[in-house]
């Protein structure tokens, strides 16, 4: 079966984008061949696939699998990027609602930037420790402050807490977080993709939360985000507890290029 797909990175976080509003190429239970898409080796490579379908009542649904081929939580990079191709496609202009494994999604272009914003879960509470913090933003995350992340072994350290005896069984994505001048810089360990991804959209989401956390920020103070893929920033507000909403994810998702693959 031949397959077109395109390809779109969000700051360096890169994923195979599939239009399924007409033909079904692709089912929730394709693990194997999903995976083959998303290998770096043998396919076209990516963190990731999404599914493009159409749903009653939305713009669109998102269906999101990791790099091993199975279905996974929210992806905010990829919700990103799946708003970017909808407008390619035609079927929004500069405005999207669209459905994710975790609810209903808002999302917006910005055509003199190409920049887009994502608004993201609602975050209800967030367990915080000396050490660290968790919470869901979309997906689950472990969040830790280092001194300096240039020289940090993101890869080993992230698999040993992602693989110890709490997070084993469902996995967790864990962060690395250092605070600059301009804001803070995270490197994130993805679970599903098992490796340092370039940039992470829910990690950065739950890194700039546990930043505010951390130092007291003020209600709609913008938090700037480096990532070694590149920008971004997250607004929010809290409940006056440690919960958040209206919590908007925003920077660039570009499309790098379109093909057809056989599987």
């Amino acid at each position: 079966m031949i397959i077109p797909f395109f390809k779109y990175q969000g700051t360096g976080n890169d994923f195979v984008l599939i239009d399924q509003r007409v033909t079904q190429y692709l089912s929730r239970e394709d693990h194997k061949r999903i995976a083959g898409i998303c290998d770096r080796r043998f396919g076209v490579g990516a963190d990731g696939l999404m599914l493009l379908q159409n749903k009653a009542g939305y713009d669109f649904e998102m269906i999101y699998f990791n790099a091993d081929g199975r279905e996974s939580t929210m992806c905010g990079n990829g919700g990103r990027c799946i708003t970017a191709f909808a407008r390619y496609l035609g079927i929004i202009c500069d405005h999207a609602r669209f459905l994710a494994i975790d609810g209903e999604h808002l999302a917006r272009i910005n055509a003199a930037d190409k920049k887009v914003e994502l608004q993201m879960s609602d975050v209800r509470q967030v367990e915080i420790s000396p050490d660290f913090y968790v919470m869901n933003t979309g997906s689950p995350h472990y969040v830790t402050f280092v001194p300096e992340l240039e020289a940090f072994d993101v890869y080993g350290e992230g698999k040993k807490i992602r693989e110890s005896a709490r997070f084993s069984a469902e996995g967790i994505n864990v962060n690395f977080v250092q605070k600059t001048a301009e804001g803070i810089e995270v490197a994130t360990y993805e679970r599903g993709v098992e490796d340092e991804t370039l940039s992470c959209g829910t990690g950065v989401t739950a890194a700039a939360i546990s930043y505010w956390l951390k130092e007291g920020k003020t209600e709609g103070q913008e938090i700037a985000v480096q990532t070694k893929g590149g920008e971004l920033s997250v607004r929010l507000e809290s409940d006056g507890y440690i919960g958040f909403r209206n919590i908007w994810l925003t920077g660039p998702a570009e499309q790098v290029f379109e093909g057809k693959i056989d599987i």
